[in-house]
This record gives structure tokens, C-alpha cells and sequence, in this order.
């Protein structure tokens, strides 16, 4: 009776032990992205009351970059929406949206010069947007179907082969997060780099841009870390269901 209950005593804590890891790792991953999303927030909000000395908008700004860069064929367009700024390689558009486009303050020209380096990646053939553009096909498939095939094979036991199937599929997500890192924070840097060389920004005004797109950047990572938790989450309850 002695190491039953012993036995018994060891799967007690062995479950405990699986409960706290699950909760931990559902947690912080919803942690780290509203802490990111709170973040980006407020230094847009604060720094989009600051106003660079020199009255350049958002738009002359991504100009001057992509002028300072050597390219000449992407159009600077207006969007509507709050912090919906992109650039889209297809119709070779940089897309300001309606407080970044005509504002001058110092987030603005931080996010804008952020989208002007995307343009210039893209006209210099930047070598990680190739590996990204490989991977996004199967990116969309992963995160359209990688998880409930998951599912279902953590509920079907005799299905199990599509739990496999599914999180090789969802890994395809984090390697599309992954290769995007390099791809958002060159963009990053390549704006600073500009918006010091080209004095868009004075020395005082420059530390705001700067924390601006830090801050952004994080957003990237948090949702990296949370589709790793979530997988390794994903793992952990298969096994324990296997056990």
C-alpha cells in the first residue's frame, strides 16, 4: 500500500506540476502581446503630440528617404484608419494612414520612414523578403487549418497522425514570424539611419522616432513568442493524453 500511495502521490503532482506549466504557457504569451500592444499605443499617442522643428509631414518624409535611397517609382499614398500604414510591394504604394500622411510629428516620421524602407527593401531585391515570400504559401495554410487538425488529434486518440500533420502546419507560421523579424527590423533601422543622415529629425526629436519603432518591433517578437508557447503548449497536452 505503501508505494501505491506513493504512486498515486507522484501522478497528483506530476498533474499539478502539467497544470501550472499549461497555465504559464498561455499566459504569458497573452502577457507579452498586451504588454507590446500597450506599449506601441502609448509612445504613438505620446509622440504623436510632439512636432518635428523642421514642419516635415509624414509623406515628405518617406519622400526624402526613398530619395536619399535612390528610389524614384513608389507612390506615397493616404489611407484611412489608425496605425494602417503599409507598403504594398504589388502596386508599389507606400499607404500612410490619415495621422501619419499630413501629421509632423515625431511618430509620424519614424512610421513613415518605417514604410519607406520596406520600399527600398524591395528595390534592392533584400534577400530575407525572398525567404519570407517562400514561406507565406504555407504560412496561410497553417494558420488557417494547422490548429484544429491539432485538435482533433489530441481528441481522437486513433487520429493522432493529424496532430502531427497540424502542428508541422503551425510551425509554418513561426518560421514565417521568424523570417520576418530580420525583414521589420532592417526597415527599422534603415529609417533611423536615413532620419539622421538626411537631419529629418534634430537630436532631440530623433530618441522619439526611435522609441516609437522599438516599440513596434516588439509587437513582432510578442506574437513570435506566443505561436512558440502555443506550439510547445500543443505538444505538452498531446503527450500527457498519449500517457
Amino acid at each position: 500500500m505503501y508505494f501505491g500511495g506513493y504512486g498515486y502521490y507522484s501522478s497528483g503532482m506530476q498533474s499539478r506540476e502539467d497544470l501550472i506549466w499549461q497555465i504559464l504557457l498561455l499566459v504569458i504569451p497573452l502577457l507579452l502581446c498586451f504588454g507590446a500592444q500597450i506599449l506601441i499605443k502609448s509612445r504613438y499617442r505620446k509622440y504623436s503630440g510632439i512636432f518635428n522643428k523642421r514642419n516635415l509631414t509624414g509623406a515628405q518624409a518617406a519622400y526624402e528617404l526613398l530619395r536619399a535611397n535612390g528610389v524614384n517609382n513608389v507612390q506615397i499614398m493616404r489611407v484611412a484608419g489608425e496605425m494602417t500604414d503599409n507598403y504594398n510591394p504589388k502596386t508599389n504604394t507606400i499607404n500612410l494612414s490619415e495621422g501619419v500622411y499630413d501629421s509632423t510629428s515625431i511618430a509620424a516620421i519614424g512610421i513613415a520612414c518605417h514604410e519607406a524602407g520596406h520600399a527600398c527593401q524591395y528595390a534592392e531585391n533584400y534577400f530575407p523578403i525572398k525567404i519570407r515570400a517562400k514561406v507565406i504559401p504555407a504560412a496561410n495554410i497553417g494558420s488557417s487549418i494547422g490548429l484544429p487538425l491539432c485538435m482533433l488529434g489530441i481528441i481522437f486518440s486513433s487520429f493522432s497522425f493529424l496532430f502531427y500533420i497540424g502542428i508541422i502546419l503551425y510551425a509554418a507560421v513561426l518560421l514565417f514570424q521568424f523570417a520576418t523579424l530580420p525583414v521589420e527590423f532592417n526597415a527599422s533601422s534603415r529609417a533611423l539611419k536615413t532620419i539622421q543622415s538626411s537631419q529629418l529629425l534634430d537630436e532631440q526629436e530623433y530618441p522619439g522616432a526611435k522609441a516609437v519603432l522599438r516599440a513596434a518591433a516588439l509587437t513582432y517578437v510578442a506574437s513570435m513568442a506566443s505561436t512558440l508557447f502555443t506550439i510547445i503548449r500543443l505538444v505538452l497536452i498531446s503527450g500527457r493524453r498519449r500517457r
